[in-house]
């Protein structure tokens, strides 16, 4: 995705942190100043957002990365890049701080940046050969796991179209590069670059079975088909839930989209972050 020149931009502040809003109030002022034409919205008002997806040029959430993963499902299809200011408490997608915006967002609007594309995941949900929801994309992960009770389920995992193991299991999480210092590094999974366009498949809690990470490469597709004699959900990035039924097949892919996130940083600025973030620095 090439530069584009920007001038409609939409603030997205977080409804459950007051001064986010006063920060997109103060971030839509200056934008004025500089000819530029502002848009303030929830980050949770879904169906308003998307309506005016395709005139904006340039998406700030103001929040943590959850904001992020709300505004990368919407911008990915409209190939609107992202620049996060990290309102959050652990963010590993904002790229400003609260404090310091100003020279930041001018330097963006100089088009002094580059771009960094993420991979993502659509996911889709089929029972008796019928889908029987509507296709789902993910940032960082697509999770099918056990529900309430803390009881296991066998998850029947195939690979393009070749079976890969059973998982007896507390579920198993589908990842992206860019989840996989999420819910996926939580289970043990590796840690990757970003960019890198790999599809990561972990069980989490596994009991008698395959307890390490596959990586495959961006075309494979995933199938998991769920056994249980109790409830089971799929989740898709921590935000959206959809119950599922015993035989209930989840087909996982790479989608034809990817999210665009604004950098200011040095190129290799993610280990730095990961360090941080993590604090594993010594």
């Amino acid at each position: 995705m090439s530069k584009r020149e920007i001038n409609c931009v939409g603030i997205f502040h977080h409804p459950r942190k007051p001064e986010s809003l006063e920060l997109a109030e103060e971030m839509a002022r200056m934008l004025r100043q500089c000819g530029k034409a502002p848009w303030v919205s929830s980050s949770w008002d879904r169906d308003t957002i998307a309506a005016q997806m395709d005139s904006l040029d340039l998406i700030i959430t103001l929040g943590g990365d959850g904001s992020i993963l709300r505004a990368a499902r919407l911008g990915a299809r409209h190939d609107v890049p992202i620049l996060g200011v990290k309102m959050g408490r652990v963010s590993f997608l904002g790229e400003i701080s609260p404090g310091n915006w100003e020279r930041p967002l001018t330097s963006v609007l100089a088009g002094e940046y580059w771009l960094e594309e993420h991979m993502m995941l659509h996911a889709a949900v089929w029972r008796h050969d019928v889908s029987i929801s509507q296709a789902h994309e993910a940032l960082n992960e697509v999770v099918v796991s056990r529900g309430g009770l803390a009881r296991l389920v066998r998850i029947a995992a195939r690979v393009d179209d070749s079976q890969l193991t059973t998982y007896s299991a507390d579920g198993v999480i589908v990842s992206t590069a860019t989840g996989s210092t999420g819910y996926a590094l939580a289970v043990g999974g590796p840690v990757l670059p970003p960019e890198l366009r790999n599809i990561l498949v972990i069980p989490i809690a596994p009991h008698l079975s395959l307890d390490r990470a596959v990586v495959l490469p961006q075309g494979a597709t995933v199938e998991l088909r769920i056994f249980t004699d109790h409830q089971a959900i799929l989740t898709v990035d921590g935000q959206f839930q959809v119950e599922l039924q015993s035989g209930d097949v989840v087909k996982i892919a790479a989608s034809p989209h990817l999210a665009h996130f604004v950098r200011l940083l040095d190129r290799a600025y993610f280990y730095k972050t990961l360090m941080e973030r993590l604090r594993w620095e010594m």
